[in-house]
């Protein structure tokens, strides 16, 4: 039912997408759907947990893959694999960065937990290169990890919305780099 809604919402946007949409897709009924759900916005809401949940995961490992000590690595990993994981699945993107956008308190609250996962990440990787990088020993540490999230977001969303092709997903990747790990 998650991957037909994922359809639904990301092809059709939110408000124009309906339980009727969601379960045509699915191939099953409207009570089937609510057995699962209370609301078109609760499915909405889990479809978010799950995906953006993945998304958090895939960007924190790809991240622990670099050297401890590297912490500008660790970041330009993080932000690769963010970037082109958007840039591989536009429906990902949408649900994230455009249809989730105040759609609702619930549905706000799940996506500032995704977001907020992200800026602990960098927030933490950030302190820790404090003392031997005078590049990050210049910041504060918070407001450098949700200017990351934000710009990142906002970069990714309007490479996708233009239809960025694999070779835009690494010329925006280094860009974002060069601002925030050079």
């Amino acid at each position: 039912m998650l991957d037909s809604a994922l359809r639904v919402f990301a092809a059709r946007g939110y408000h124009v997408s309906s339980v009727d949409d969601v379960v045509s897709g699915a191939r099953t009924s409207k009570s089937a759907f609510y057995e699962f759900f209370d609301s078109k916005e609760e499915c909405f809401r889990q479809l978010l947990e799950q995906e953006g949940g993945r998304l958090v995961a895939a960007v924190l490992a790809a991240a622990e893959t670099g050297e401890a000590w590297d912490h500008r690595d660790r970041m330009r990993r993080g932000i690769a694999a963010f970037v082109h994981a958007c840039a591989r699945d536009v429906r990902l993107t949408r649900l994230l960065l455009v249809e989730s956008v105040g759609l609702a308190p619930a549905v706000e609250e799940v996506r500032r937990q995704i977001h907020g996962r992200f800026a602990s990440m960098v927030e933490e990787e950030v302190r820790r290169a404090q003392e031997g990088d005078p590049f990050y020993a210049a910041v504060d540490p918070e407001v450098f990890a949700w200017a990351v999230v934000g710009a990142v977001n906002e970069a990714t969303a309007h490479f996708v919305e233009l239809g960025g092709e694999e070779a835009d997903a690494r010329r925006l990747v280094a860009g974002l780099c060069r601002v925030f790990a050079p």
